[in-house]
Order: structure tokens, then sequence, then C-alpha cells
């Protein structure tokens, strides 16, 4: 008898579309690997979840992105109900998700990080707290939702307008440069891939409109850097405590490669990073999703 597994997505978070999308593809994924999935478009209501986890799965797999759904939240109610999910657990998705604290554990496994500070909105629309360019990024958003560059010239009440991401932000030196992302399944890093824009920079159109950037796989790049990528990823991976897949994202300024953030629930989009890679390694889509599935675990 095949496995039951229930598909998360949707939620309410700033990333629902791009989730609908993930959790759309997965579903299909899994059917065509002989899973017997379902999807569940989650409501912001517990009960609402509890009965349509009712039968109870197998498994879940956690298709959604942005907060409540890759912050350790939902992970910590299917901890409760334990029901083994995709994807990191409560405190790895947690840590990952908020970005000085990850900071902390990259440093402090002797990961190369860029410079930051954290501020509060107030702090930064009256003064620059760092020499410019910078990034100023929300503290636990992802896919670059809310990222800004300030470049000279710009003006800083001009960052007030739409910012809906709390009091306090992260601001980060600009690292100049190529982008490099590479995605780690298991203990395994697959592949460095390269992206480029026209954009200026990686932001959310970028990474999930069709033609918003370009992915180089394997990159072309020094044998030793990408070396290096795949070790500083897997490292990373492993500092914050993840398991399943993770992806993690670089910048290489000609000399030195910087970790910029791990994304514990990257998007399984038909545009996404991982699928790509594995795609690459000659691991289909529905091999993946289903290796995801067999290596569900949870902390109940």
């Amino acid at each position: 008898m095949s496995k039951r597994v229930a598909v998360l997505m949707g939620g309410w978070s700033s990333e629902r579309e791009v989730s609908l999308v993930s959790g759309a593809a997965v579903t299909e994924g899994l059917r065509q690997a002989g899973y017997d999935a379902h999807p569940i478009d989650l409501a912001r209501d517990p009960r609402d979840l509890l009965d349509r986890l009712t039968p109870r799965p197998d498994v879940v797999f956690n298709a959604l992105h942005g907060r409540w759904g890759e912050d350790g939240t939902i992970q910590g109610l299917l901890d409760i109900l334990a029901i083994p999910y995709t994807h990191s657990g409560l405190l790895a998705s947690a840590i990952a998700m908020n970005k000085p604290q990850a900071k902390l554990v990259f440093e402090r496994a002797g990961i190369p990080v860029a410079e930051h500070v954290v501020v509060t909105r107030h702090q930064l629309a009256s003064s620059d707290p760092m020499p410019r360019p910078y990034v100023v990024k929300p503290m636990n958003e992802g896919s670059s939702v809310g990222v800004r560059i300030v470049r000279n010239g710009a003006n800083l009440g001009a960052l007030d307008d739409g910012w809906s991401f709390g009091e306090q932000v992260m601001v980060e030196r600009f690292i100049p440069g190529r982008e490099f992302t590479v995605a780690v399944m298991g203990d395994r890093p697959l592949a460095v891939t390269e992206i480029t824009t026209d954009r200026g920079f990686y932001d959310y159109d970028a990474k999930y409109a069709p033609g918003g950037s370009r992915h180089v796989v394997p990159a072309q790049v020094d044998p030793g850097v990408y070396a290096e990528s795949l070790r500083l990823a897997l490292l990373a991976h492993r500092s914050l405590g993840c398991r399943g897949v993770s992806r993690a994202d670089l910048r290489w300024d000609g000399e030195r490669l910087y970790m910029l953030e791990v994304n514990t629930q990257p998007g399984m989009t038909p545009t996404s990073l991982v699928p790509e890679q594995a795609a690459s390694l000659g691991i289909s889509f529905a091999e993946l999703v289903a290796w995801m599935v067999e290596h569900a675990e949870c902390d109940g």
C-alpha cells in the first residue's frame, strides 16, 4: 500500500503564490512516484489543519515558504502530532530563518559572512549604519522579500515606503561579484549554480518570473572555488542542524566566498534551483520528492 502524503502549501505568508506552485508540482511528482498525495492549502486555523490531517497521513511534505511555514512554527505543530515531515526540524528552521542568528552560527563554524548590524527603521531613516553600498533585509523573510540595496544617491526615507516587515532590520555590507547557490541533499552537496540577472540583483521577481534570471549549472568557475562552495554549503547545513534538503546562497567577490543564507525550504517550482541541480545529476523531480518523503522525520 502506498504511503499517504499530505502536501502543505499556500498559507498566508508573503510567499503564498510561490508555495502554491511548489505544492502543485510536488503533488504531481509524488503521484508519479506512486504516493497517495493530497494537497492542503493551509488556512490560519489549527483546527482546520487537524481536521484535514484526518485520517492521519504517513508523512507531511512541507511545501510552505516564508514565515509560519519555514520558521519552525508548523514544524513545532507537526512535532506535537508526531507526524514525520520533510525538510529541517523546529530549531534549525527557526535559526536559519532569523538572519542575524544564522550569521552567528556561521561565524562560529568558521564560515565567512558579510559585515552586518541590526538597527531600527528609525535609525536607518536618519543615518547610514555603514558605508554605502549596503543591503537592507527583513530579519526573517525568505525569497529576497523586502530586500533592498542602498547605493550612493539613494534616499533613506524612501525605504519606509511599503515596508511591512517589522521595526528591526538587518543591514549588511554589499558584496560585489558573482552569486552562487548550492543544494544539499542529506549529507551530499549536489552542485554549484551561478545565477545572473539583468534586474541588478536576485530579487523576488528574478527568482520566480520566467526569464527573470539565468542559471549556469555547473557554474563555470575555478575548481578550487567550486569545491569550496560545496564545502561551505555542507558545513552550513550541518552547523544549523538541517536535515533533508537545504540550499545555501553565496557571493564570490573574486577573492573570497561569503555565505548569505541557508534556505531550509527551497522552492520546488518549475524555475527552482534545487530540482535543476538534481536533474543535472540525473535525479528526476519524482525521484527527488520521493527521496524527501522517505527521509522525513519529526522530533515528536
